[in-house]
């Protein structure tokens, strides 16, 4: 995924299994450190003690499955790229100058400067001052390195991992990072955090403690596979616990409040004005400024959100200079907007930079909650409905390609007839899963015509489909059941882009018979019926990653398929279950992406989504002041944090009277 603001935060990879992509919202008990081994010369010891044989042989010798691992950083996979004391992430610049300000757009509305409520609707990058005791690499998927902590310490088992923090750490208000501090803030996101969120991570890890002030050891359910548990806890956002214990009625969690309170990150809010703009600006004090995960990033002095109320004002507030970054994702905007006299001069830059990350999952949802979207031939048949072809040439100038895949274009993209691991775990699902799948290709999405917006062929397989479900036309020309209930179907949008494309879409569903509306909300009421499950169809976007994990079960699992807002379709299946446990529990690649291919090939013979576009490439226009390094991460534009200021370029551009 590219970045690129989206309601309260900016998206980037895919990682499924860390909380910060989710972007959601254990007790006390001595232990001693981790890093002490039980060797040879300790069983002797407890032999002279008189100890029984069979104490010693219990415990855990050097060498043994339960060695100690201690490192500075933790991958899923394999080996770690970077080592111990490396200098730099080798895609950042690490000469970048730091200066200037980086200006973006967002459009719609905001309420609250906290990012984990529960009501009404955070600001844009709301969650960016908060850190993580690990930070992402961008160069190497499923791959960590200490930020707040230093390093980790864990066995080989998995069952438990210990952070030992960075004495150095600081809030921003010069007060130390403690492990309680780690603690705190995992219990208070299960206390106030989303309810989807908090019981999947209550159950998989029952405990943390503080060990010691700079030392914090999360504990493991023995009922659940360890994939992705050391990046989960790692990648917890960290509070200040005197800060909300200072106000605890005021400073709730899942309310909505102007303050977002202390992080520890590299920029602090400066300014919100409700609905208007956002201004962040940079943490002099940062304490974690020349750290090596750090050098090269954060180079802006200020980041800026402009807030407009339509698309439409967001383009000529950028034509205008009010803002100076635009990561583009309307393919209209792209292909006819760009003509103005700044960018024939040069000083506008259109980019489209190269995206290693696997495709968002674009596509249109159906709401399984809803009796009428239980029967597959009705879901097909809304399938065959969408004219992917004439939409792209008509409306999109050409510029996507038809997805089919959860994982589209990658090694983990189900392809042909199911065969080797990825046959076995198929099969072992029994009659769990349709027996066609076991000797098909995949799901893939159909093809249409582009001549005209309803392809007749297409409409007329819906339709057989439709009479096959039992919603057969009535006298008025309106489908129905055999209980007389006419098939109505709601679409549910708060964006005017995706009107346009959506607009088409619904005209075919009503020339099938069915009683289709297009309902375009605001963005406070389109977030709250989102929440709610308040809806038939909604457009929605799967952040899918290439190394995916327990994120799969808010996605797609039947846990909290009823409240979940990462599981629109309120998709419960016990095979998709299923699947997703082979998935976490794999324990190498190849196991992997065999697991990962059968969930995908699974979830398209679903049909709950109606497969839409996807890109190769992110597009970003800005005044010609922005340079980003020459070897750009693979997995990350950079945006926000690899960019920076050319001060000539940007003295050029006010000299010349193009930008204030």
């Amino acid at each position: 995924m590219t970045s690129r603001i989206a309601g309260n935060q900016v998206t980037r990879r895919g990682g499924a299994q860390s909380f910060a992509q989710a972007q959601v919202q254990a007790q006390v008990q001595v232990a001693p450190s981790a890093s002490a081994k039980s060797g040879p010369a300790n069983a002797v010891y407890l032999l002279l003690l008189g100890l029984a044989l069979a104490l010693c042989l219990a415990l855990p010798q050097r060498g043994s499955a339960q060695e100690v691992i201690t490192s500075h950083g933790f991958a899923e996979f394999g080996a770690l790229k970077y080592p111990e004391g490396f200098a730099h992430f080798d895609y950042v610049n690490p000469e970048a100058p730091k200066g200037g300000e980086l200006s973006i757009s967002a459009v719609g509305t905001f309420d609250s400067m906290n990012p984990f409520t529960r009501k009404g609707r955070a600001g844009a990058l709301a969650s960016s001052h908060f850190e993580s005791l690990l930070v992402e690499s961008y160069d190497e998927p499923g791959s960590y390195y200490g930020l707040i902590a230093e390093s980790l310490e864990y066995p080989e088992s998995q069952d438990w991992v210990i952070f030992n923090l960075r004495p150095e750490a600081r809030f921003s208000d010069g007060t130390a990072v403690t492990a309680e501090d780690v603690v705190f803030s995992h219990n208070l996101l299960l206390d106030q955090g989303l309810q989807s969120y908090a019981e999947a991570v209550r159950k998989r890890i029952p405990k943390a403690e503080a060990l010691d002030p700079h030392q914090v050891k999360f504990y493991f359910s023995p009922d659940f596979p360890r994939r992705a548990m050391i990046t989960q806890v790692g990648g917890t956002p960290v509070f200040s616990k005197a800060w909300f214990e200072a106000d605890p009625e005021n400073r709730r969690l899942d309310e909505p409040r102007l303050d977002p309170g202390i992080g520890s990150g590299p920029y602090i809010l400066d300014k919100a004005e409700i609905n208007q703009r956002i201004t962040y600006r940079r943490n002099p004090d940062y304490w974690g400024k020349d750290l090596n995960v750090n050098i090269g990033r954060h180079n802006y002095d200020a980041i800026r959100v402009e807030y407009f109320g339509d698309a439409i004002a967001a383009m000529e507030g950028f034509k205008a200079g009010v803002y100076t970054v635009r990561p583009e994702n309307n393919s209209k905007s792209w292909a006819t907007s760009y003509d103005f006299d700044a960018v024939a001069r040069g000083d506008v830059i259109k980019d489209e930079i190269p995206d290693g990350n696997v495709p968002v999952a674009n596509g249109f949802v159906m709401n399984l909650l809803r009796p009428k979207f239980q029967d597959i031939r009705m879901r097909e048949a809304l399938q065959l409905a969408f004219n992917f072809e004439w939409t792209n040439e008509s409306l999109q100038y050409g510029l996507f390609r038809h997805r089919s895949s959860f994982w589209q274009d990658s090694d983990l993209e189900a392809k042909g007839v199911p065969t080797g691991r990825e046959l076995e775990v198929l099969t072992a699902l029994g009659d769990q899963i349709d027996p066609a799948i076991l000797t098909s290709e995949p799901v893939m999405a159909h093809a249409s015509k582009p001549k005209r917006p309803n392809d007749r062929r297409n409409l007329r397989r819906a339709m057989k489909l439709l009479d096959e479900a039992g919603w057969e036309v009535n006298s008025e020309g309106m489908r129905q059941n055999a209980a007389g209930e006419v098939l109505k179907i709601e679409f549910l949008l708060d964006s005017p882009t995706l009107e346009r494309i959506v607009g088409p879409y619904v005209s075919n569903l009503q020339a099938m018979g069915i009683d289709a509306v297009l309902n375009r909300v605001d963005y406070a009421q389109y977030t709250s019926r989102r929440r709610e499950k308040d809806f038939d169809m909604v457009s929605f976007a799967y952040p899918m990653s290439l190394e995916p994990s327990t994120g799969l079960y808010q996605f797609f699992g039947a846990e909290a398929h009823k409240f979940s807002v990462f599981n629109p379709a309120g998709l419960a299946d016990p095979a998709v279950d299923a699947l997703i446990d082979n998935v976490v529990d794999a324990k190498t690649q190849e196991e992997l992406y065999s697991n990962a291919r059968a969930l995908d090939r699974v979830l398209r013979a679903k049909r709950f989504m109606v497969p839409t576009w996807y890109l190769d490439v992110s597009w970003i226009a800005h005044w010609k002041q922005y340079a980003y390094p020459a070897n750009l991460p693979p997995y990350d534009t950079g945006l926000l944090d690899l960019w920076w200021v050319d001060a000539e370029r940007e003295a050029e551009l006010k000299a010349s009277g193009a930008l204030r």
